[in-house]
């Protein structure tokens, strides 16, 4: 009778309470690191999105003045919805998500400023940056 036992607690098969608990505990430590590295980096493509814009919309300025015939900007100050489109003849790309942009200056001196529109792109890489205002708005100046 003895002997049946042994066999059947030596077939049983399966893991201890304290070998799961110490894969939840790795488990835990591991996604204590990760998750805040993930948000940063995600809160850091929000601030590439806006210079990403913000040279978008730099090349569509580029291909409006290869035209000889385009000497001027019409207006003041061009406004640019995140939908972009055809504003004063020049095609501007479509921004990112809720960003918005504004084009001023003269041909020799052309100022973009992209707002990020989430307002997650954090305050330390604005700080790292000089195109950054604390605002949340990109500024690319072309020369």
């Amino acid at each position: 009778m003895k002997v049946n036992k042994l066999r059947m607690l030596a077939s049983q098969k399966g893991f201890t309470l304290i070998e799961l608990m110490i894969v939840i505990a790795i488990i835990g430590i591991l996604a204590a690191v990760a998750i805040p590295n993930f948000i940063a980096y995600r809160d850091k493509s929000y601030c590439s999105a806006a210079e990403s814009d913000a040279n978008g919309i730099a090349g569509s300025l580029a291909d409006y003045f290869a035209i000889p015939t385009h000497t001027t900007i019409t207006g003041s100050a061009i406004t640019i919805a995140a939908a972009g489109g055809l504003t004063n003849g020049i095609t501007f790309p479509k921004l990112s998500g809720t960003n918005t942009a504004t084009v001023g200056g003269g041909v020799s001196a052309i100022s973009i400023t992209v707002k990020d529109g989430t307002g997650r792109c954090p305050t330390t890489y604005q700080a790292a940056n000089k195109e950054w205002s604390g605002s949340g708005t990109f500024n690319k100046k072309m020369k």
